[in-house]
């Protein structure tokens, strides 16, 4: 068994790892109630999931009893950032301003996720760069489009 974590889940195991962030410390039954539920899967398919998120080294495994219990090795926030890190790395650095931007725009905000951003902004332009430079390499983004 690997001790390494792979990142890399799919939109189902998403799920499963949304319960179980929720909950803390869970039970297969109690994952499989919940998602029967949203995903009207059969227990198979989210037992499934479940020993996937476990090699893949997301999930710690407990017996308590005749029962496992399953907990997040990996929290919410650190999976998100990693995420979107690897999201990010698959973009021009001179893009990334604007692809933020868009999905601001789209998002619905509370006042307090407001004042949040506008915080986290102000700090960032102490060390703002006049141009961000880019980070890809000639012909895979618009920068480098005619410069072969």
């Amino acid at each position: 068994m690997s001790t390494e974590t792979d990142f890399k889940v799919t939109d189902s195991e998403w799920e499963v790892m949304r319960v179980i962030w929720a909950h803390g410390k869970v039970s297969s039954k109690e994952i499989i109630e919940i998602l029967v539920k949203k995903m009207g899967w059969k227990p198979g398919t989210t037992k499934t999931f479940i020993g996937r998120l476990v090699n893949k080294g997301m999930l710690n495994t407990e017996t308590e009893g005749r029962r496992y219990l399953y907990s997040a090795k990996v929290g919410e926030n650190e999976f998100v950032r990693h995420s979107l890190g690897e999201f990010f790395s698959h973009v021009c650095n001179k893009e990334v301003g604007k692809t933020i931007a868009g999905v601001l725009s789209e998002a619905t905000l509370s006042h307090r996720d407001i004042a949040l951003l506008q915080e986290v902004l102000e700090a960032k332009k102490a060390h703002a760069v006049e141009e961000v430079p880019c980070n890809c390499v000639p012909g895979q983004c618009h920068c480098n489009v005619h410069h072969h």
